[in-house]
C-alpha cells in the first residue's frame, strides 16, 4: 500500500476519534458536568493520538509537514460533514461545499511541484 494511502487511512481513523472527542459530548453528555465530558473526551482523544502520531511519522518520510497538515484538514472536513449531518443532526449547508473548494485550492498549492 502506498505511503500516502497508509497515512490517509490512519489519519481518517484518528479523525473519527478526534471528532467524537471534540463534539460527541455535546449530544451524549449534555446533561453531565463539563468536567465529566472533558475527562471522557480526553480518554477518546488518547486513541486519536495513538493513531495520529504513527500516521504522521509514516507520512513524513515522503510528505512535508505542510502536506501532512493540509491532508489532515481535508480529512477533517470529510469526516466532520457526515458527522455533523448524520450524528449531530445539523442541516447540510452549502458552506461546507465552499469550505471544501477552498481546501481543494490548498491541496493544489501544497502538493504542486
Amino acid at each position: 500500500m502506498p505511503i500516502w494511502l497508509q497515512t490517509a487511512a490512519l489519519l481518517s481513523l484518528s479523525n473519527v476519534f478526534m471528532t467524537f472527542a471534540w463534539y460527541g459530548h455535546l449530544k451524549t453528555l449534555n446533561s453531565k458536568p463539563w468536567i465529566i465530558a472533558a475527562l471522557i473526551s480526553w480518554g477518546i482523544a488518547l486513541f486519536e493520538y495513538l493513531i495520529m502520531v504513527p500516521a504522521n511519522r509514516i507520512g513524513y518520510g515522503q510528505m512535508s509537514v505542510g502536506q501532512l497538515k493540509i491532508m489532515q484538514e481535508v480529512i477533517t472536513l470529510a469526516i466532520f460533514v457526515p458527522f455533523s449531518v448524520l450524528y449531530m443532526q445539523q442541516p447540510l449547508k452549502l458552506d461546507y461545499l465552499w469550505a471544501g473548494l477552498c481546501l481543494l485550492g490548498a491541496v493544489f498549492f501544497i502538493f504542486r511541484s
